[in-house]
C-alpha cells in the first residue's frame, strides 16, 4: 500500500491519465448509444465527441497544465451550450477541474474566475435546454439551484485544500527558519562559552592572586621573627601559584585551534566536595571561616556543582577584599530534596552599594554580576546584600533541573 501511495505521488500525470482513458471510454460508450445522448441524430453524437476528447485531455493533464486545461473545459462547455450535446458522464471533468483550479497553485482571480463559471454552468445549460423537472417554475428554479451545489462543493474542497498545502508549506518553512536560527543559536553558544570562560578566569585570578597577596604579605611581615611561618606562606604562595596556572591552562585551552594538546597540569572541573578544600585554603591565607554542611550529601549535577564552587569562591574573595582586616565569613551548604542552598556570611565592612546593586559606575563589581549570570545557567535563584547587625550576605539556591 504505501509503495502504490509513493507512486501516485510520485507520477500524478500517470494517475490522471489512467481515469481520463477510462472516463473516455465510458463515455464514447454512452455517446455511441442512440439513447445516450440527447437528440438522437448522428450529428449530436458526433458534436459529442469533440467535447469528450477536450474533457478527458483536461482531466489527464490537470496538474501538469492547470490555467490551459481550465480554459479548455470552458471551451468544450461553451461547445456543448452553442452546438447542442448535452450534459453525461464526461461532464464530471468539468467538477474536477474546478477542484484542481481551486487547490492548484495559480492566481487567485483564476480560481474565483472558475468559481464563477461553475455556479453559472447550471442556470445556462438549463437556459439553453430546458428544465423538465416538474409542471411549475418553481420546482424547474430549486433543481437548477440543486445542480449548483456540486461545483461550488467541488471549488470549497479544492480551496480547503489548498489552504491545508498553504499552512503546511508554512509550517515547513517555519522549520527551516527555525534551523537557521538553532545554527546562530549554536554560535551564540559559542560565544556564551567564551564569555563563561571569562568569568572562570575572573574567579581563579581573583581568589588565588588574592591568596598569593596576602601570604606574600604576612612572610615578609614575620620573615625575620618566624623563619618558618614564613617559609609556609612561600610554599602556599607556591601552591596556590601552581593551582592558579593549571586552571588557566585548562580554560585557555578550550580557546585553542588544532588539535587539543594534552597537559600534566589538566585538573577537573572543580565540585562541591573541593569547598572544604577552597576553605582550608581561605583560613590559611588568615581568614577565618567556619564551614557547615545540613542534609545528605550527593552527587550534584555538574554545572550546579562548579555553579556552587565557583559563587563560594567568589564570595569568600569579595569578604578579603571588603570586608576589613578582622572580618569573619561562615559558609553553608543545605542538601534538599530538589535543589542545593548556598550561604555566605561574613560581619565585615561589607561592599558599597554600587557594586552590587548596579554593577559599579567605575566597572567594578563584575564578580556578583558572574555570580547571578551563572546562578542564571542553572535556573537558580541569588540574593545579595548586607546582612542585619554589619556585614555582607549572599545567598543561592541551585535547583537540580533548570527551570
Amino acid at each position: 500500500m504505501q509503495r502504490l501511495y509513493d507512486f501516485i505521488r510520485r507520477h500524478p500525470t500517470s494517475v490522471d491519465s489512467f481515469w481520463a482513458v477510462l472516463l473516455f471510454g465510458l463515455s464514447m460508450l454512452i455517446v455511441a448509444d442512440d439513447s445516450g445522448v440527447a437528440g438522437t441524430s448522428t450529428l449530436h453524437r458526433l458534436l459529442a465527441v469533440p467535447c469528450v476528447i477536450a474533457l478527458c485531455t483536461a482531466v489527464a493533464l490537470r496538474r501538469k497544465w492547470t490555467v490551459a486545461m481550465f480554459w479548455l473545459t470552458v471551451g468544450a462547455g461553451v461547445w456543448q451550450l452553442v452546438l447542442g450535446p448535452t450534459a453525461n458522464l464526461f461532464d464530471f471533468a468539468m467538477l474536477v477541474i474546478l477542484f484542481t483550479v481551486a487547490a492548484g497553485d495559480v492566481p487567485r482571480w483564476i480560481s474565483r474566475t472558475a468559481l464563477g463559471m461553475g455556479l453559472l454552468a447550471s442556470p445556462l445549460y438549463f437556459a439553453r435546454f430546458g428544465v423538465d423537472k416538474g409542471p411549475s417554475g418553481a420546482e424547474a428554479v430549486l433543481f437548477t439551484l440543486f445542480m449548483m451545489v456540486p461545483f461550488a462543493l467541488a471549488w470549497v474542497l479544492g480551496d480547503s485544500l489548498r489552504t491545508r498545502r498553504a499552512y503546511y508549506a508554512q509550517l515547513v518553512e517555519r522549520n527551516q527558519r527555525l534551523e537557521k536560527e538553532r545554527e546562530a543559536q549554536a554560535k551564540v553558544a559559542v560565544a556564551a562559552e567564551r564569555a563563561r570562560i571569562a568569568r572562570e578566569l575572573h574567579d581563579v585570578v581573583a581568589h588565588n592572586v588574592s591568596v598569593m597577596v596576602v601570604q606574600a604579605d604576612g612572610a615578609a611581615y614575620v620573615m625575620d621573627a618566624a623563619p618558618e611561618q614564613a617559609k609556609e606562606a612561600l610554599q602556599t604562595i607556591s601552591g596556590t601559584g601552581r593551582q592558579a596556572l593549571a586552571e588557566m591552562r585548562r580554560l585557555l585551552g578550550v580557546l585553542r585551534t588544532g588539535e587539543p594538546q594534552e597537559s600534566e597540569d589538566y585538573v577537573p572541573q572543580p565540585d562541591v566536595e573541593q569547598i572544604e578544600v577552597l576553605v582550608e585554603q581561605v583560613r590559611a591565607a588568615g581568614l577565618t571561616v567556619t564551614f557547615e554542611v545540613e542534609g545528605t550529601p550527593r552527587r550534584l549535577p555538574t554545572g550546579v556543582e562548579l555553579t556552587a564552587y565557583r559563587i563560594v569562591q567568589e564570595a569568600l574573595t569579595n569578604t578579603r577584599k571588603h570586608g576589613g582586616p578582622d572580618a569573619r565569613a561562615s559558609v553553608r551548604l543545605v542538601y534538599f530534596d530538589d535543589g542545593l542552598g548556598l550561604l555566605v556570611e561574613d560581619d565585615g565592612r561589607g561592599a558599597a552599594h554600587e557594586l552590587y546593586e548596579d554593577g559599579g559606575a567605575d566597572g567594578a563589581g563584575h564578580g556578583l554580576i558572574g555570580m547571578r549570570e551563572r546562578i542564571g545557567m542553572v535556573g537558580g535563584t541569588l540574593d545579595a546584600g548586607p546582612r542585619p547587625g554589619g556585614g555582607f550576605r549572599i545567598s543561592a539556591l541551585l535547583p537540580l533541573k533548570k527551570r
